[in-house]
């Protein structure tokens, strides 16, 4: 495994993964935008806080990063003080942020021609997944490179798999994103239904969740969605920005993506309720409020 590391990016799910790096025995060096995270994160797990991506990259054997869009990830790889023009030849830069596949395969490009590796890995499993070190991470990539990268991602994984060349991950977790979207306005759907008809949603559950109907989703989210607790979980915003990508790369494979488009709709229908920071199990606050005649 390679021993020395930089993780650019300290957000929700960035911060605990990194912790896991370190917990691991290897050296850590950090960067965030917010600086002040940075040094708190130091404070807990040691290492090294760096002021810039390239100050973080510059003695690392695999560097590593979490931001928020395909922007994000374009300016702390290759922007001014960019990780790419300090890494060494030969080190891989993995791309943990859920983002385009074309801003994926434009950086991998970027990244050869500096003699550097690129792995697009995005990830899913949510914050308590990310803390508890059990992520499914979906990559793309030369074979080489993701071998290089598997023993440091699996660290903080409970599964790592390369879905393809380059953009392929980007790719999978669009596939990702659009089965979430579906299943949590279905279970939306189905508790307002419970209500509606009279029956106790909580022992509807309990029975359904025996069966085919049972999801993830289900077992984990929906206590808090009859309690219509919307505080702890991926944000509607962020969602309705994974959508966009999904739907941007259908219009250009032509894939169908009716319903992924309709939730987006909805999605948005819950911005406007001020939900826009509600995790993704607010749907149900919608379908909740179109129940009781209040759209």
């Amino acid at each position: 495994m390679a021993q020395r590391v930089a993780f650019i990016g300290l957000g929700v799910m960035g911060y605990p993964m990194a912790g896991h790096l370190a917990r691991a025995g290897l050296a850590v060096t950090v960067f965030n935008r917010t600086a002040a995270r940075a040094q708190r994160w130091v404070g807990e797990h040691g290492g090294q806080a760096a002021p810039s991506p390239a100050a973080a990259a510059e003695n690392a054997d695999i560097v590593l990063a979490c931001v928020g869009r395909d922007s994000d990830i374009d300016a702390v790889a290759r922007g001014e003080k960019g990780a790419f023009a300090a890494m060494k030849s030969g080190t891989v830069f993995v791309d943990h942020t859920t983002a385009s596949a074309a801003i994926a395969r434009e950086l991998a490009a970027a990244a050869r021609t500096r003699g550097l590796g690129f792995v697009d890995a995005p990830v899913s499993g949510g914050e308590q997944g990310a803390k508890n070190g059990q992520l499914t991470i979906m990559c793309g990539g030369s074979e080489a490179d993701f071998d290089r990268i598997e023993p440091v991602i699996r660290v903080y994984a409970r599964h790592s798999q390369r879905m393809g060349e380059v953009g392929a991950g980007q790719l999978t977790k669009m596939v990702n994103q659009i089965c979430i979207a579906g299943i949590v306005q279905g279970l939306s759907e189905g508790l307002s239904f419970a209500r509606a008809a009279g029956l106790d949603p909580q022992a509807v559950v309990d029975v359904i969740s025996k069966g085919a109907a049972q999801s993830w989703q289900m077992e984990n989210r929906h206590k808090t969605m009859l309690a219509g607790h919307f505080e702890h979980g991926f944000a509607v915003e962020w969602m309705r920005k994974d959508l966009a990508i999904c739907l941007d790369e259908a219009r250009r494979n032509g894939a169908s993506l009716a319903m992924g488009a309709l939730i987006d709709q909805f999605y948005g229908e819950v911005e406007r309720m001020g939900g826009r920071r509600w995790d993704t199990s607010s749907l149900f606050a919608r379908t909740e409020a179109l129940r009781q005649g209040h759209p």
